[in-house]
């Protein structure tokens, strides 16, 4: 059942309020400027700083957030802070949290004493929330002294949406005072409703499966928002822990905020999952959206970055229309937290809240101490700078600890004795992430702060059973991460802007080529669009070519082999292992029972020649340092690129 609440009323200041927004000056009488300030996708980035690398940074953190936060109610009448979900995990501190300390009944997880500390009046689930299990994830928001509403995942389903159990409430009021421009104070009933990707029955099936179910995010909307309004909502918010997709709406959708904006009743849509920012290029051309107007379905929208590296903000200018409020006009922003430069530099645009710092400082300091210890050694860096154009060092380590375990695994099994292939991505692959989002860890010590730096997320290992005719479809999904490259002419464009690194899974234990001359077999969404074309050529076992009707082992993670990124074969119906242990853990293991690694890649994938043909691709910087080390593949640097990046050709 939904919640009511009257928690506390709006900051009431209006310093320096004139000059930051027109509707201040504009409002009289029956009018009112009403602020709503969004964060989405902190993944536990509450300290400005980079425990991968261990040392402070500039481009995350919500105590830096919560500067522009700070400024905005000290300025603003009227002011409400919602969070759109993808709390929970995400940096070391979430795995700390969940691995080592845990939460029990009672305990207050440092994500939510920070958001305590600032206010928050509402939030939503993401999907990240559950990767951790149910139990952590209750225990974790009990702790919260604002409502966290889902409306699209039930512990038990009824015939229809609104009468569900579901896991939080779907919707919750809140019961504010407004004050017009003419100083006189009423009351407004705001209604917050949020959704999270009905994906996550695949993405953390071991943890949901028999516990939740879920609703598309549409169809759930379209069950509440009627009752929202029947409970006197006079204006409705939609937490939308789902990404600005496709304008067409179609069932169980991922990215659905644009077809859930177009819901009657719905006023404002507040936006996440994809990791960017709305209004802005981003989304430039996308139908159903205006980029510059900050409106989707002509309704006001913002989607805040990542990690705390913006604040997502709605104005709204409401009016009195009889008994309640309607919205008269509106704009929309996202306000970065610092400032690339041209020389590549970062300068801060804020400084941290001390409130929100001191909040956690004691769990900060845990998870230093966490991160910092010692599990092995390597004789070679571990980097990603190249991972995307030849065969990697931080991908083959994840690869070699994978097939160690699943070789120990499969033993005494009715799979003892087919071969076992290894399925791994690059995550920290630069891209949205930026210049410095790469695995850099030097030869020497590993610490577990550099496993997690090679392997982002708490995945389990997982082992498919597939042909080696699906072995090749499952490298063609792979190569979708490369455009389509002409013969004979220089300097083309090599990576596909929109394809996701952690879906450019590299198998080991075969020898392959890829033919970039041959257009995409599948699109970025895992469906078949060129049926004639085969980019994956050459393809070996044992440097004899690939039996169509071999049987392999294929070990991968639980997001895979449930069927995340769409790949050939990799599907509960191909599963014949669901390990219990993360894929960090295997890794950990693995060096442990090293001692010391040896992670040189062994060129096992090249592309195919093309004479007289070069392509460009953008890596970070520090590259440079690398560059002679990458086997298989002709690389020279070709100056600098956009946003901080460097530049590099590769001869064909």
């Amino acid at each position: 059942m939904p919640i009511i609440l009257d928690r506390r009323t709006f900051l009431a200041t209006t310093a320096g309020f004139i000059a930051m927004h027109p509707f201040a000056a504009q409002a009289q009488a029956g009018q009112a400027h009403l602020r709503i300030m969004e964060t989405t996708d902190v993944h536990v980035h509450i300290y400005p700083y980079d425990y991968y690398g261990d040392r402070p940074v500039d481009t995350v953190g919500l105590a830096r957030t919560a500067s522009l936060i700070n400024g905005i109610r000290a300025e603003a009448t009227n002011a409400i802070l919602l969070d759109n979900g993808d709390f929970l995990q995400g940096n070391p501190m979430g795995d700390y949290m969940a691995y080592a300390r845990g939460m029990s009944e009672g305990d207050v997880h440092p994500m939510i004493a920070a958001m305590n500390t600032l206010g928050f009046d509402a939030s939503t689930l993401g999907n990240h929330e559950f990767n951790y299990g149910l139990p952590f994830l209750m225990n974790s928001v009990a702790g919260a002294s604002f409502p966290v509403v889902c409306a699209n995942v039930a512990t038990e389903m009824a015939g229809r949406a609104p009468d569900d159990t579901t896991l939080v409430p779907p919707y919750v009021m809140l019961d504010r005072m407004l004050t017009d421009g003419a100083g006189e104070t009423r009351p407004i009933r705001i209604g917050i409703i949020g959704f999270v990707p009905p994906q996550i029955m695949t993405w953390d099936r071991r943890h949901l499966e028999g516990n939740v179910q879920v609703r598309d995010i549409v169809a759930a909307a379209e069950a509440y928002v009627p009752q929202m309004r029947e409970d006197g909502a006079e204006i409705i918010i939609a937490l939308s822990h789902s990404g600005i997709g496709d304008a067409a709406h179609t069932d169980m959708m991922e990215n659905a905020s644009i077809p859930l904006a177009g819901v009657d009743g719905i006023d404002v849509v507040l936006t996440g999952h994809h990791h960017r920012v709305f209004p802005g290029a981003d989304y430039a051309d996308t139908p159903g959206v205006d980029a510059e107007a900050g409106t989707i379905m002509g309704k006001p929208a913002v989607m805040a970055g990542f990690w705390g590296s913006h604040m997502g903000l709605v104005d709204l200018m409401l009016e009195r229309d009889g008994n309640t409020w309607r919205i008269a006009s509106h704009t929309a922003e996202a306000r970065p937290i610092y400032r690339r430069e041209e020389d590549r530099s970062i300068t801060p645009l804020v400084e941290s809240d001390p409130a929100v710092l001191a909040s956690v400082e004691a769990d900060h300091e845990a998870t230093l101490a966490y991160v910092r210890a010692e599990v092995g050694q390597t004789d070679a860096p571990l980097h990603s700078y190249f991972a995307l154009v030849a065969d990697d060092p931080s991908v083959q380590i994840v690869s070699n600890a994978q097939t160690w375990y699943i070789e120990q695994l499969m033993a005494g099994t009715a799979n003892e004795g087919l071969p076992i292939l290894s399925a791994a991505a690059p995550f920290k692959a630069g891209g949205r992430g930026g210049p410095e989002y790469y695995t850099d860890v030097p030869a020497g010590p590993i610490a577990i702060k550099n496993v997690a730096d090679l392997y982002l997320y708490p995945n389990t290992v997982r082992a498919v059973r597939i042909d080696g005719a699906t072995v090749r479809e499952w490298l063609e999904r792979s190569a979708g991460m490369f455009n389509q490259i002409t013969p004979g002419e220089p300097d083309q464009v090599l990576l596909n802007p929109d394809f996701p690194s952690y879906n450019f899974d590299v198998i080991d234990g075969v020898s392959y080529q890829i033919d970039l001359s041959q257009p995409s077999r599948y699109n970025n969404d895992g469906e078949v669009v060129n049926p004639e074309a085969h980019r994956i050529v050459n393809l070996t076992y044992q440097g004899e070519p690939i039996d169509p009707a071999q049987e392999f082992i294929v070990a991968t993670n639980n997001y895979r082999a449930g069927g995340g990124g769409s790949f050939p074969g990799a599907s509960p119906a191909t599963t014949v292992f669901e390990g219990p242990d993360t894929n960090r853990d295997v890794i950990v293991r693995f060096i442990v029972e090293q001692g010391t690694v040896s992670p040189s890649a062994d060129a096992n994938w090249t592309f195919a020649p093309m004479d007289g043909t070069t392509v460009l691709f953008d890596t970070g910087p520090a590259a440079v340092d690398f560059i002679d080390d990458v086997k298989g593949v002709a690389i020279a640097p070709a100056g600098e690129g956009p946003d901080g990046f460097a530049r590099y050709r590769i001869s064909l």
